[in-house]
Order: C-alpha cells, then structure tokens, then sequence
C-alpha cells in the first residue's frame, strides 16, 4: 500500500489529553436541545424515552470514532468537508460544506426559537408574536454588530463555561428525584422502531458536536488512546446526564411532559418552587444565547469560503476595511437564520439540520474508510486507527440510514432542493473556479 502524505497544520502543540476532549465534546454538545428536546422525547416515546437516548450516543460514538481518524489523517483546518474533499475530490468535499452550511444555518435559527421562548417567560414583552419577532431582529442585529466590529469581542462574547450549563440542570436532577411519581416512569408497551428513530433523528440534534471537538486532531496528545477514551468519557457522561434529566422531567410532570415548551423549568417549578423555575428559565437563556454567540461568529464563514473560492458572489468574500471582518457573509447568514427562526418551528429545523448533519456524517464515515484504504497520513505523524477494519464505518452508515428512513417528504424535498441548487452552482461556477486558480 502507497503511503500519501496529506496536508497538515503545522507548529501545532498536541496537549490536549483524554479528560481535556471529553470536556470539549460536553461543552460543545450541551446546548439548548437538552432544554426543549424532553417534551418532544416525552411525546412519542414516555417512558420509553432512554431507549432513543442510547440509540443516539451509540450512532455519535461510532461516527465520532470515523471523524476521529479521518481527522488524524487529514489535520487541517476544515473538518468534515475537508476529510471529504482529500477522500474523493472536490465536489464531494464542497457537497460536504454546503450540508455543513445547511447544519449552521438551520441549528443556529432552532436554538434561536428556544432561545426567544424562554426569554419571553422572563420578559412578558417578547412572549407575543409581534414581541418574538422584534426581539429575534434585535437579538441577530447585536450579534451581527458585535462579530463586524471585531472577531476578538465574538470570541469574548463565546466564553460561556460548562459549569453554568450543567450546574442547574445536575440540581434539578439532583432534588427533582425526590419529586418522582413512579407511575409515570413505567412503560406500558414497548415502542414501534418507526417511533424509536424518529425520535431519535430530533433528539440527535441534542447530541452533535462531537466532530467539532475533534478537528483539533493536531493537538491531541497520543490519539490512539485519547479519541477513544476522550469519546467514551464525554458521550457516556453527557448521556447519562441526558437521560436523567428525561427521566426526573418525564417523572415529575408526567403527561404533562408532551409539548410543554419549558419542560426543565415546568419540572423545577414543582420539584423547587417558583425560584427554581426561574433559575431553570434563566440557565436556558444563558445557554442558548452562548451557543447563538459561537454560531454567529462560525457560520458566516462558510459564506465566505464560498465567495472566496468562486461558489457565490465574491462580494460574499468582503472584508471590512476598518474592522477585517467579513461584514458580508455575516449580515448574509444572520439575516437568514433570523427569518428561519421567525418563520418555523423549533422541531422543523432541528431535524432539517439533523439530516444535513446526518449526510455529512456519512460522508466522514466513507471517507474514514477511503483515506485508510489509500494510506493517506499526515507526514511525521502516526493516524488513529479504529479497531475491527471496515466494521465501524459500515455500522456508521447502516445506523446513518437507518436514522434517515424517518425523514418526512417535506424534510426531503428541502435537502433535495438543497443539493440540486448547490449541483449546479457547482458546475455553473467551475470555470470561473478554474480562473481564480490560475490568477491566484
């Protein structure tokens, strides 16, 4: 087998140990989902609702162990489209950034709408729909603000710590157990595999962030050992702290659960009193608001990576001559997002944006198994190389399918549209691709 040295970011340090990972792969995957997914868990599934859980943190594990060595044999800036792209060209890879666009754009407008629901139980003047809309303008106007004016006061901004994410949700759990009607968490019959994984491609939304976590693949120390166990740590600790969460809401409320739109604050409210919902209110605030924080200064630059390279506009690839930062592709993607979230649901986008994800996962799994094939390597560094051959990549995507057989007809006909008009953006713009090449 020929041995392809593959680009790498160099003068990077690897100290980031197996604990380190893991409290990346928490920080990033906690969220807002967990604050608006167990009423939707509870609805279909009841006491059921574990089930979907593991179904979940078993498909991320295995597509975060493909990412993993796709990352090890391709550590350059990019992750997903660019493990792609190395693994079977560019047209693949930039299939791969449009579905990554896709994940940004539609999670960032999801959580947007969770974000604005709990902000209006705490300020009564953005509870109507007129105050919803006014404040989702303001909300994405301040962020766009704040990210032209200077990627450093994004990243300020983007400093929200794990403790203040998971600190509200560990005291809920912790007194709410004491407020559990046993009744409530008995099933009654076991689940339909149809519900099983559609409730699992809503909740995966829940549960993605694994593979943003490991594109620092040039910064791990040993990752033969780190990935795995950085993996198992944080999607086992993470899940467990999922699934009792589920289980004292789906406890305390019981019926009740099914379509409440502040099911953890509904819960604290009985299990802490008044203030307890509002420290509940308060935390999903914060933490959306975080995750809204990160996305707008992230997002925006697949806009601009495809204005850059030819795809759209190069007006899209502008640069503020004052402050250096892609005023265009931010005012672009934040004016997106913010009618996204005006005018659909929470659950609309979340799955829209969990079947791109789904599709780019594929990508990576195939991808994983192409670039070892190959013997494609970073030169002077040794890849993580999943156990059992081929047999995680092929549990990747049968799990990957078996996920995406729950989508509707109209969840299909967006991505379908998605990838119809990105096809021939593709070949409409490669000549002007191949210029820019040449005059580059």
């Amino acid at each position: 087998m020929t041995t392809t040295s593959a680009p790498s970011d160099r003068g990077l340090v690897r100290a980031v140990g197996a604990f380190g990972l893991a409290a990346a792969i928490a920080n990033i995957m906690i969220g807002g989902g967990i604050y608006r997914l167990p009423a939707a868990v509870g609805e279909t599934l009841g006491a059921n609702a574990p089930i979907a859980y593991l179904v979940c943190a078993v498909v991320m594990g295995l597509i975060g162990l493909c990412i993993a060595e796709a990352g090890s044999r391709v550590s350059v800036t990019g992750g997903p489209y660019a493990y792609v792209e190395v693994a079977f060209g560019p047209f693949a890879g930039y299939m791969t950034g449009v579905m990554t666009w896709m994940v940004g754009i539609t999670a960032f407008g999801a959580v947007a709408t969770i974000f604005m629901e709990n902000l209006g139980k705490l300020l009564p003047l953005f509870a109507s729909p007129a105050g919803r809309a006014t404040g989702l303008v303001a909300t994405f106007a301040f962020l766009a603000t704040v990210n032209i004016v200077g990627v450093k006061h994004g990243n300020r901004l983007n400093t929200l710590m794990i403790v203040v994410k998971t600190l509200p949700l560990l005291l809920l759990i912790a007194v709410g157990i004491f407020a559990i009607d046993p009744a409530y968490l008995k099933p009654t019959e076991a689940p339909a595999v149809s519900n099983v994984l559609r409730t699992s491609i809503v909740l995966l939304f829940a549960f993605t962030g694994v593979e943003s976590a490991l594109v620092v693949g040039g910064e791990l120390k040993d990752p033969a050992r780190t990935v795995p166990r950085g993996i198992l740590l944080g999607l086992g600790g993470v899940t467990v702290l999922y699934m009792s969460v589920q289980l004292v809401a789906q406890g305390i409320l019981g019926p009740a659960l099914a379509g409440a739109p502040t099911p953890l604050a509904d819960a604290a409210a009985i299990a802490l009193g008044g203030w307890g919902r509002q420290l509940l209110i308060i935390a999903v605030v914060v933490s959306t608001f975080g995750y809204l924080s990160g996305m707008s200064l992230a997002s925006p630059r697949s806009l601009f990576a495809f204005g850059r390279d030819g795809f759209l506009p190069k007006g899209m690839a502008a640069v503020h001559p004052k402050f250096h930062t892609p005023w265009v592709s931010v005012i672009v993607q934040l004016a997106l997002a913010c009618v996204f979230s005006i005018w659909s649901s929470f659950g609309a986008l979340a799955v829209i944006s969990n079947v791109a994800a789904l599709l780019c996962y594929l990508g990576c799994a195939v991808g994983a198994w192409k670039l070892r094939k190959d013997g494609v390597r970073i030169e002077g560094a040794t890849p993580f190389v999943m156990p059992g051959g081929a047999t995680i990549p092929i549990l990747s995507c049968l799990a990957i399918a078996g996920l995406l057989t729950s989508t509707t007809l109209d969840e299909a006909k967006v991505l379908a549209a998605t990838i119809a008009v990105s096809t021939v953006i593709f070949f409409a713009t490669k000549k002007h691709r191949a210029s820019l090449r040449t005059t580059g």
